[in-house]
């Protein structure tokens, strides 16, 4: 797989061009930032009253409506939720679409299961930072970057291609490494790995290893430090230097005893429920069981995170967290 860097990339194609940014999350604000600040012609649109209305206008953004901004854009790059696009796009940006402009995401949901479907004549493009918006913005300041993808969907104008790889240059992704991929491999592939593995499974083995800690006796706080705590740690390692390394730099003890029980841990049956988990996400079945959970009004989720926030080991980590000093936005 080709990886792209600075010289593959240029603005030839956005010369002239609007870009509209919708929404200013932490991808909006980041990505909108370090666009303007490479040059490009930046415009926000945004929700009239909201608070991210002042705070964009703070960060010397010119500042309009959706509707507006989308009238005025030559692109229109999407960062809202996924649960909202597509009633924000069929009632706020699609009315003003016009042939020979590009819709633009970060992350391939709505496309990839038909919530947003654009009219002919308009290009379809992904850019997508594998980070979360305060690393996109930091690195940028630092005069780095974080990789990225960009995806292409629908080529109706033969530059939706440049266009994607420019606005990756402009974010600062050409500066570590840019891959191509597809809506359908970005989309399915990063909801799994959020449910099994980086929010779902990580979250679970934390919460069984603190509890199996706890309810033999041991003190929360120690719990706490093992099996949480210390995660971060290892996982710095892992993404500095792969699985090998990593086990070089722990102990002895911690290697061996990792190699030899971590299947006992996350057995046969654990990844067939991974692979019912991504089946799921393939046939449809975990979209429309979440479009109708926001349908509902987010019941479900609303009772997870109260009880969440319950937690023994979210009580004892807030705790030890300012105790130790290591509270941080």
């Amino acid at each position: 797989m080709q990886v792209l860097y600075e010289a593959d990339a240029n603005y030839d194609k956005l010369k002239g061009k609007t870009i509209a940014v919708i929404g200013y999350g932490s991808q909006g604000r980041a990505q909108s930032l370090n666009m303007k600040e490479s040059g490009l012609n930046v415009i926000m649109g945004l929700r009239e009253g909201g608070a991210s209305w002042e705070s964009a206008k703070k960060d010397g953004h010119e500042v309009y409506s959706i509707e507006e901004a989308a009238k005025m854009a030559d692109v229109i790059h999407i960062l809202i939720p996924d649960e909202i696009q597509g009633n924000v796009y069929n009632s706020q940006i699609k009315p003003y679409l016009e042939e020979g402009n590009t819709l633009s995401f970060s992350h391939g949901y709505n496309i990839h299961f038909n919530y947003i479907v654009a009219p002919k004549g308009v290009n379809i493009t992904m850019v997508a930072p594998k980070s979360p918006g305060k690393m996109v913005r930091k690195t940028y300041e630092e005069g780095f970057g974080v990789p990225g993808l960009i995806c292409i969907e629908k080529d109706e104008t033969g530059e939706a291609y440049d266009i994607a790889l420019g606005m990756a240059k402009g974010i600062g992704l050409t500066r570590a490494g840019v891959i191509q991929t597809t809506f359908r491999e970005e989309t399915e592939t990063d909801l799994f790995g959020e449910q099994a593995v980086l929010c779902g499974g990580v979250t679970e083995l934390i919460k069984a290893g603190f509890e199996t800690l706890v309810e033999a006796g041991y003190a929360p706080e120690m719990a706490y430090f093992e099996t949480c705590h210390e995660l971060k740690l290892i996982v710095d390692l892992i993404y500095q230097k792969g699985f090998k390394n990593m086990w070089h730099d722990v102990s002895n003890t911690a290697e061996y005893g990792g190699l030899t029980r971590r299947e006992r841990v996350v057995t046969k049956e654990s990844k067939e429920a991974m692979k019912e988990i991504l089946k799921e996400i393939q046939d449809g079945r975990f979209t429309k069981e979440f479009a109708l959970e926001n349908q509902a009004g987010k019941p479900h989720l609303n009772s997870m995170r109260r009880l969440e926030g319950e937690l023994l080991i979210e009580q004892v980590g807030a705790d030890l967290r300012k105790k130790c000093g290591l509270e941080k936005e």
